[in-house]
């Protein structure tokens, strides 16, 4: 039973300590765990993917994970990609993703295979009317050009369709995906924003600044929408209502991103986004952990690619290796500062702002103190807490200061950043004692006990006393410490357990249980009391539970319609345990016959065989009318041989077969002898009857 609670003990801690880092959500860079999640979700079978946008989405998560595997996938992925771009009724989502399949296997294709493309894709450009179909070509020929050396390829009239999909836009800066839709949605907003960053990369000449100008107050209109959590992540969400398929926070913010990434690669001048929001937005992404399904895994992978590499705001993130730190093992405070994909970040300077204890509005317990930079490990130190700090739950406040000035224009940081972090040590216990009090005349038996040792307090009371339990805890700084639970429990020899939560003042913790008050509470039940403590905190490095005792408790008789206990869990050992052996004594075996006697009937048995054998002889047995054609001949040695089969068959029931297993094979040797018997017998009495009739 105490194993079992000290395991209870050990989950409610690491609950208590889990529970509040995901409340306040650190964000750590993308690491080895999405390497191993994107092994396991993206596995081809026999070679290959279900489409050419399975295989792009592993090709490209592989590639941006740095993980190589082309090797595995290319040659079942390039045969796709041949058929796909030689055909002239593929469809233009699959020319597409064959395209971009193509872009990182870089496979063998023919120049004249390009041009087909190219001139089918510019074909669609020319009479496009949905936002799909001017993202699919347009993006289509981008490709084309960068995978060719065909600089002259262009847009006819670029500026058109620009204004083309520009004209599918809303006032609120989200899309709408053809103009007789009239719901408008945030993830076409991302497709319209790639689809306009090739038209720009395909134009010959300037598109109108106008239209790029009303282009970047879209994007700023869009960004007015956008969602936050409390832990500073940005996302965006779906409105649409009448959307033919559904798509999540993670799915529209991906496209959002790679929109206005690739917006702002090909378009001169700043979009002007707060740098906190496109940090949000990596806050996001990195936020939602490993993704269990390989399209999420695909969108945050390939999302925050491109916020790592973005002209808009490339984010910092701020992460601590740990945020559990002990007084008594003296651990150092340790920061690391990376781009969202784990690179590192250019020179900067991480400072120690503040440090607030959680839940109180005080002022910081410490002023600002710089970190020092270790640029081997690239990891940021404090090498000693400050003397201030004392066990319990603390936010601590950082800052990244850029030391180029043109990085404050290139780089996000946030600003501050609060991260909450567990400081754990040993908490002093003291002044425990035990004692049984009457009502009126007081203490009657008190006793110390050691509650960092081992107990063996025996008491006894009856209905009409008290028991109280007191002890003080305080941190190594001579401060109260109030852990989450202080639990004493009694636990009657019927198994029948009672816990009490023990409350405190201060340092002082204290419960007195009043047996007149609780005995129906107990059911009445007298005997032995096995007493147990319980103190526990996610911050307390010596939380236990200890049996300080047992406790003898004289109760009253019940009464007639006194609560009964309720009925106790069996015990699995005595339900699924061993049971007891079973000795089975064996019939002793029956008295054999003389080994003589057994030959002697052997003998007898084979007796007629012999009698078989001398008949034979005595008849005058021959081979005179044995069939002298081949085909005769054939079916009376195979018949021969079936009936020595059968003696043979005899032989082996005898000696080893079971009757089954005989029975099996004689059925088929019963069948073989029927059909060459009856081809024998048929050809002799065919010539009986000739030489009769002769």
């Amino acid at each position: 039973m105490a194993g079992s609670l000290e395991g209870f003990l050990v989950l409610i801690v690491a609950a208590l300590i889990c529970s509040t880092s995901f409340a306040s959500s650190i964000f750590q860079p993308i690491s080895d765990s999405h390497r191993s999640a994107a092994l396991e979700l993206f596995t081809p079978r026999d070679g290959s993917f279900f489409s050419l946008e399975e295989t792009y989405e592993a090709l490209r998560t592989f590639e941006v994970l740095g993980i190589d595997k082309k090797s595995d996938i290319d040659t079942a992925a390039c045969q796709s990609v041949l058929e796909i771009l030689g055909s002239p009724s593929s469809a233009l989502k699959d020319l597409f993703y064959a395209l971009k399949v193509n872009g990182i296997l870089k496979c063998d294709i023919e120049k004249d295979v390009f041009e087909g493309v190219a001139s089918r894709l510019q074909a669609t450009v020319s009479g496009a009317g949905a936002l799909l179909d001017f993202y699919y070509s347009v993006g289509g020929l981008v490709l084309v050009k960068d995978q060719t050396s065909k600089d002259d390829l262009y847009l006819a009239d670029a500026e058109g369709v620009f204004g083309s999909i520009k004209a599918l836009s809303q006032s609120d800066g989200r899309w709408r995906y053809n103009s007789n839709n009239p719901e408008s949605s945030t993830f076409a907003a991302g497709l319209a924003l790639e689809a306009l960053s090739g038209v720009v990369s395909l134009s010959s000449s300037e598109i109108d600044r106008s239209l790029i100008g009303t282009t970047k107050n879209d994007i700023l209109k869009l960004f007015d929408s956008i969602e936050k959590y409390d832990d500073g992540a940005f996302y965006f969400d779906e409105k649409l209502v009448d959307a033919h398929e559904h798509q999540g926070p993670l799915s529209t913010t991906s496209s959002v991103v790679r929109g206005l990434t690739a917006f702002a690669a090909v378009t001169s001048g700043s979009l002007n986004l707060p740098s906190g929001k496109v940090l949000g937005l990596a806050r996001f992404l990195l936020g939602i952990g490993i993704p269990g399904d390989a399209k999420d895994l695909f969108n945050q992978i390939d999302s925050l690619a491109s916020l790592e590499s973005n002209s808009v705001s490339i984010p910092l993130i701020l992460s601590l290796p740990a945020t559990v730190l002990s007084l008594t093992k003296k651990d150092a405070l340790k920061v690391k500062v990376n781009t969202v994909l784990g690179s590192n970040a250019p020179p900067l300077t991480v400072k120690l702002v503040g440090v607030f204890r959680s839940g109180s509005k005080d002022t910081s317990l410490i002023e600002g103190q710089e970190l020092k930079f270790n640029p081997e490990s690239t990891v940021y130190a404090l090498d000693a807490l400050p003397k201030s700090i004392d066990v319990g739950k603390y936010t601590f406040v950082f800052e990244m200061v850029l030391h180029d000035p043109d990085h404050l224009n290139l780089y996000a940081t946030g600003g501050q950043t609060r991260i909450p972090i567990f400081v754990t040590g040993v908490v002093k216990v003291d002044s425990a004692e035990i004692s049984v009090l009457d009502s009126d005349l007081g203490s009657t038996e008190t006793k110390k006990i050691d509650l960092a040792g081992e107990n063996t307090v025996s008491l006894s009371a009856n209905h009409l006393q008290k028991l109280r339990l007191s002890f003080q805890l305080s941190t190594s700084l001579g401060h109260a410490f109030k852990p989450h639970q202080a639990i004493l429990k009694l636990t009657h020899e019927t198994k029948v357990e009672h816990s009490f939560v023990v409350g405190s003042s201060g340092k002082q913790f204290e419960i007195n249980l009043d047996f007149l008050g609780l005995v129906e509470k107990f059911f009445y039940l007298s005997g032995k009391y096995n007493v147990q403590l319980t103190v526990g905190d996610a911050a307390m490095e010596n939380s236990f539970l200890k049996a300080i005792g047992h406790l003898d408790l004289d109760l009253p008789e019940p009464p007639e319609k006194a609560p009964q206990p309720p009925p106790q869990p069996l015990d699995q050992n005595l339900r699924y345990g061993p049971k007891a052996e079973i000795t089975h004594i064996f019939r002793v075996p029956e008295k054999l016959p003389p080994k003589e006697l057994s030959h002697a009937f052997l003998g007898l048995t084979l007796f007629p065989l012999l009698g078989f054998l001398v008949g034979l002889l005595r008849l005058g047995v021959n081979l005179k009318n044995f069939p002298s054609s081949s085909v005769p001949a054939m079916f009376a040695v195979l018949f021969h041989l079936g009936i020595a089969a059968v003696l043979l068959l005899y032989a082996l029931f005898w000696l080893k077969w079971d009757l089954f297993t005989t029975l099996k094979a004689l059925g088929f040797l019963g069948a073989f002898l029927m059909f060459v018997g009856h081809r024998i017998l048929s050809h002799l009495a065919s010539m009986s009857s000739k030489l009769k009739s002769a």
